[in-house]
């Protein structure tokens, strides 16, 4: 039942299959040899059959919804019509099995036909037992590309401020559905819905700020949509994209001649970027990933292979190609001034980083040819000053990439410690 139906009826293939059954779950467990509790107290038992795991679900009537997430109580009842009438959207809401063939008590066909997204009976009822299912409305719309039904639409305008009381983990999850689906647009239902202002309310600060300057022609909003639907559907890529011009609002100035401006954009714009990841409860290494495309999306070095190398130090390596990525997607979400010069530009960066990846030029410290043990070996104490003698030596072959030999750099370490030259230096200029 529910989602495997309707993505069967769509002629698509199921991530997983969920059935539901009159058996109490002590009947279900007495039928299979092998089975897990999933949630007993919901009637839940997975049941594990050919490597696989299949949960099988008592038809119920939920209570009472005091915490707005989970009834307070769960009655088992023999009626699968009953169970229905407590699932959250009638394309959500049909069953099927070989004797009865498809249960749709609630025209869930008729609406995936019509391409509909609509509550199973009040939706003021169904948003009252769980308030997450609004932003569940318009990621299945934005999956689905359908559109939410009138009455469903109201009640979410009404109802979008007890989205608070759902917690950021199952926030996180819905939203990054929404943003890796095939139709990132469906952003601006979560603005006109009133769902963005209380989830995500920088996103509303960016719909509402403009961007009077030659080089863009839509709000900040308004572009993010449009570099989002230019990328590829990744989760990092797209939650950067949402992400790169996030301190607009905050940082933006205008001139005398009435020309908008938005310096330092990118440096606030990444952290602003990683308190609203962590209020969310992403990972640390998505939030990593995501500053920085976000930190380096505006850097345009010059067109030369040490500036290139220089380039991909400080955003991290792990950051491209996707940093060319969103760069691309951030013209062509610009108006079209100067946009063939732009494109120019950023294919020849391309080029360039491609040269130095092929030809395995060094960019780190561990592609040094020497270690931190090769400078201690050298009596040099393990400590701060070893680290400040790796990078100026990883300066010297970041300038000339040939001088990363073995031999060479311990020689120049040699000198660095008997004039104590790594002593007291800051990292080497343009490295982090």
């Amino acid at each position: 039942m529910g989602g495997c139906v309707r993505d069967s009826l769509l002629g698509r293939m199921p991530k997983d299959w969920d059935i539901t059954t009159s058996a109490v779950p002590m009947q279900v467990k007495a039928l299979f040899a092998r089975t897990v509790d999933t949630g007993l107290k919901h009637g839940t038992v997975t049941v594990l059959l050919g490597g696989e795991g299949y949960e099988v679900t008592t038809y119920r009537i939920d209570g009472t919804y005091t915490d707005g997430r989970h009834p307070d109580q769960v009655v088992f009842t023999p009626s699968l019509l009953e169970d229905l009438k407590r699932r959250d959207f009638t394309i959500n809401a049909m069953a099927y099995n070989d004797k009865d063939g498809l249960v749709d008590a609630f025209d869930g066909a008729g609406d995936l036909k019509a391409g509909v997204v609509r509550c199973v009976g009040s939706p003021s009822d169904r948003f009252g037992e769980d308030a997450l299912r609004m932003l569940r409305a318009v990621r299945f719309a934005a999956q689905l590309e359908f559109q939410i039904e009138t009455e469903t639409k109201k009640a979410i305008q009404n109802m979008a401020p007890d989205l608070h009381r759902i917690s950021a983990e199952r926030v996180q999850a819905e939203l990054v559905k929404l943003v890796v689906s095939l139709h990132p647009e469906y952003m601006r239902e979560l603005y006109t819905l009133g769902i963005s202002g209380v989830i995500l309310p920088e996103f509303d600060h960016m719909m509402k700020t403009g961007q009077n300057h030659p080089h863009h022609c839509k709000s900040v909003g308004e572009h993010t949509i449009t570099v989002m639907q230019q990328t590829a559907p990744d989760k990092v890529l797209r939650l950067a994209a949402l992400f790169h011009d996030i301190a607009k609002p905050l940082c933006k100035t205008t001139d005398e001649n009435g020309t908008d401006h938005f310096y330092g954009h990118p440096q606030k714009g990444a952290q602003l970027a990683e308190q609203v990841l962590r209020r969310l409860k992403f990972d640390c290494e998505t939030i990593q990933r995501v500053r920085a495309l976000v930190r380096w999306h505006d850097f345009n070095p010059k067109l030369t292979e040490e500036a290139v190398r220089r380039a991909v130090i400080k955003a991290g390596q792990q950051q491209y190609p996707a940093l060319f990525a969103l760069k691309r997607a951030d013209v062509l979400a610009q108006s079209t001034y100067q946009r063939a010069e732009k494109l120019a530009y950023l294919e020849e960066f391309q080029r360039i980083y491609e040269s130095v990846m092929e030809k395995g030029d060094c960019i780190s410290l561990k592609q040094l040819a020497v270690s931190g043990r090769d400078i201690m070996a050298l009596g040099v104490r393990q400590g701060r000053q070893v680290g400040e003698i790796l990078n100026r030596l990883l300066e010297q072959v970041v300038c000339d990439p040939k001088k990363n030999e073995r031999a060479y750099l311990l020689e120049q370490a040699k000198g660095y410690v008997q004039a104590g030259s790594g002593e007291g230096q800051e990292a080497a200029p343009g490295l982090p």
